[in-house]
């Protein structure tokens, strides 16, 4: 007895009787542009920061010298009086805050990381048209959690070496296989009658700092 077609044999000879005499699919053209914006490093650094305030991300700039003051200041500001720190952050951000420092090797729980006022983390890069920043785990960084589970995130971008201006040239500066997170802003969501609520997936608060010559 010869075996009867199962339904999804008949959809699929269906499927390509129907396009049997179909041209041949057009060449994908690939000429498209991969920035719609100029390389110009400040042309970037004042877009990235236009784009950041926009998601309602609180942006400064300082120099090098005058980050750890800063991010003192930023911490004390808003009444952090805990800080996470992820393995390989310089130690000299942190020299002028009095706040507890609580050292990350994986081993805060997420009750203890909820306890935690802030974090304080560098980056992998930003990009300067989506406004975004992009950590990779990578030193200085820690596990995603870090950047997730705190109310407040301080977060480091080198103005000379980390802004890209597109998406498209952000992925190839980016290993796939690491756990990338992008950060537009503090987290956010909006209700059905649209209003807006932030801190609901991640930090309420977002301070960037862009460290400029």
């Amino acid at each position: 007895m010869t075996p009867q077609p199962s339904s999804r044999d008949r959809i699929l000879a269906r499927v390509r009787a129907a396009v049997a005499d179909a041209p041949d699919a057009p060449e994908v053209v690939r000429d498209y542009l991969t920035s719609h914006t100029t390389d110009d490093p400040a042309v970037l650094l004042d877009l990235l920061h236009e784009n950041l305030a926009d998601y309602r991300a609180v942006v400064h700039r300082a120099t090098e010298d005058a980050l750890p003051a800063l991010i003192g200041r930023l911490l004390a500001e808003r009444g952090a009086k805990s800080v996470a720190v992820p393995p390989g952050l310089p130690v000299s951000w942190l020299a002028a805050t009095e706040a507890e420092q609580r050292p990350d090797d994986g081993t805060l729980t997420p009750y203890e990381l909820d306890a935690t006022h802030a974090v304080v983390t560098g980056c992998a890069l930003a990009v300067a048209e989506t406004g975004s920043i992009v950590l990779d785990a990578g030193p200085g960084q820690g596990r995603r959690a870090l950047s997730l589970v705190p109310d407040l995130h301080v977060c480091v971008v080198r103005a000379a070496d980390q802004i890209v201006a597109s998406v498209p040239q952000a992925m190839p500066r980016l290993d796939p296989t690491r756990p990338l997170t992008w950060i537009s802003g503090p987290s956010a969501t909006s209700d059905i009658e649209l209003d807006r609520i932030e801190g609901v997936h991640g930090p309420r608060t977002l301070e960037v700092i862009l460290v400029v010559r």
